[in-house]
């Protein structure tokens, strides 16, 4: 059984994005332990896909009035809400040769750890390629990738307790998009998994499921551990360009 280092934390949008990008990095050109990342967003905060632009999937305005940071990330994929109160977000950043060679084979391989998560509670998920997870025919976790020679980035949700209405209120989802998916509002196309149990679940009781999870999906052992010097040293100096809107706003 493979060992793994597990990072368990909450901070900022930069922060975490920032952080995402630091361990990558240092992964890439050194011999370290793969990683996987559990983490909350605090404040809640919307990160948007590299390609996005980001006035035609932000209300930006409303955003800006309720105090919600955009960050822009260096994955693809689509603009997320990170609730505070209700989604952990996840990273994998391990060698691409552990996990898969091919892009979609290896989204369904890490997204193994998601469905593993929900067993826990009692629900059966269903991988949706590209990169979701649905219950009951509705997303409840969705994820993006980068990858650099031998190294990737995974980074993806668990909302557990979202407030959905906030999703509705910042995010702009064109109704042809919801369409394709078979609904006519967030609420068809979205969920959480407190709305599938009919029973809150807390953020203790979420992360434990993701952590058993991941270990049965890739059949490691994942040791919790701290930053290292050289890690907390680049993502501090990657945060300024996460806080710069030539970054978050450059389309």
């Amino acid at each position: 059984m493979g060992r793994w280092r597990l990072l368990v934390s909450e901070g900022t949008a930069q922060y975490n994005m920032a952080l995402d990008e630091a361990i990558l990095t240092l992964n890439e050109v050194k011999e370290k332990l793969n990683v996987l990342r559990l983490y909350i967003f605090k404040p809640s905060a919307i990160t948007i896909g590299y390609f996005q632009k980001v006035y035609e999937t932000v209300n930006v305005d409303y955003a800006y009035k309720n105090g919600v940071p955009i960050v822009r990330r260096i994955t693809g994929g689509g603009a997320v809400f990170h609730d505070e109160n209700g989604e952990i977000t996840y990273s994998v950043i391990a060698k691409i040769g552990d996990i898969a060679f091919d892009i979609q084979e290896s989204y369904r391989k890490i997204c193994n750890g998601i469905l593993f998560a929900l067993n826990h509670f009692g629900l059966e998920g269903k991988f949706e390629p590209v990169n979701d997870v649905i219950v009951n025919g509705k997303k409840v976790s969705g994820s993006a990738q980068t990858r650099k020679v031998k190294t990737l980035l995974q980074h993806g949700t668990l909302m557990y307790n979202t407030d959905l209405s906030k999703i509705e209120q910042l995010l702009i989802v064109p109704k042809d998009k919801l369409a394709s998916h078979s609904a006519k509002t967030i609420y068809d196309r979205v969920t959480t998994l407190s709305r599938e149990k009919g029973v809150a679940i807390s953020r203790e009781n979420a992360i434990k499921a993701l952590k058993e999870g991941f270990e049965k999906a890739f059949s490691i052992n994942l040791v919790e551990d701290d930053l290292d010097e050289e890690e907390k040293d680049l993502a501090e100096r990657l945060v300024k360009k996460y806080s710069q809107r030539e970054w978050n706003f450059r389309w």
